[in-house]
């Protein structure tokens, strides 16, 4: 009877570890760059700070709200939305540069908008990452950039959405900021071309 009992748990740790293998194995190279912040273990106790994730006031980022205004706060990872006449307001999660030296900070807008973008990595990302494909087609699930983008005036920089939802809430992006999709079809409905962009 010991043997059988055994004989079972070793066979459920090797299916186990070998279904493990196997789902790691199936995820593309470009994917496994290792860009995504990991949490520490939640087995440990871990205070979390949520009074960070709070509304604000447009007031102090912004001088009015002609064409609606974006606030991109990198260090709360949160993404506020405003409409020019003050009846619509969102708060959003996201995702943020992995590293300073990949994020960009300031006064932008958005120029153009896309529903079902492609994907092609940056000059820098491809240099870094000499293994991603040339190009990534609309609707593709492994498209980094999601359902919906909102381009800004800075080259290579996007709003957009993403299909790997570990990725929001965490330092993930090469430099873009990420909501999920749900999200970014919501603020994709609501910002207009020219619509102001505050990253800080």
């Amino acid at each position: 009877m010991r043997g059988d009992s055994s004989h079972k748990i070793n066979r459920r740790t090797f299916v186990a570890t070998g279904a493990a293998a196997l789902a790691t194995a199936a995820m593309p190279a470009w994917a496994q760059d290792g860009t995504t912040e990991m949490e520490r273990s939640l087995s440990n106790t871990v205070q979390r700070n949520i009074s960070s994730f709070r509304t604000l006031d447009w007031r102090p980022y912004f001088d009015n709200l002609r064409n609606g205004a974006v606030l991109v706060d990198l260090d709360t990872r949160a993404l506020h939305y405003w409409s020019e006449d003050e009846s619509i307001y969102r708060l959003f999660p996201t995702s943020v540069p992995v590293s300073e030296d990949l994020t960009r900070r300031g006064r932008t807008e958005i120029i153009r908008k896309v529903e079902g973008p492609s994907w092609a990595p940056t000059p820098a990302m491809k240099q870094r990452n000499p293994e991603w494909p040339d190009f990534m087609p609309p609707g593709h699930p492994d498209n980094p950039m999601g359902t919906h983008a909102l381009h800004l005036t800075w080259q290579y920089y996007r709003i957009h959405g993403t299909h790997d939802t570990r990725k929001i809430g965490r330092r993930s992006s090469n430099g873009c900021v990420g909501l999920f999709n749900e999200h970014i079809a919501e603020l994709y409905g609501l910002t207009n071309v020219g619509t102001q962009v505050l990253l800080i």
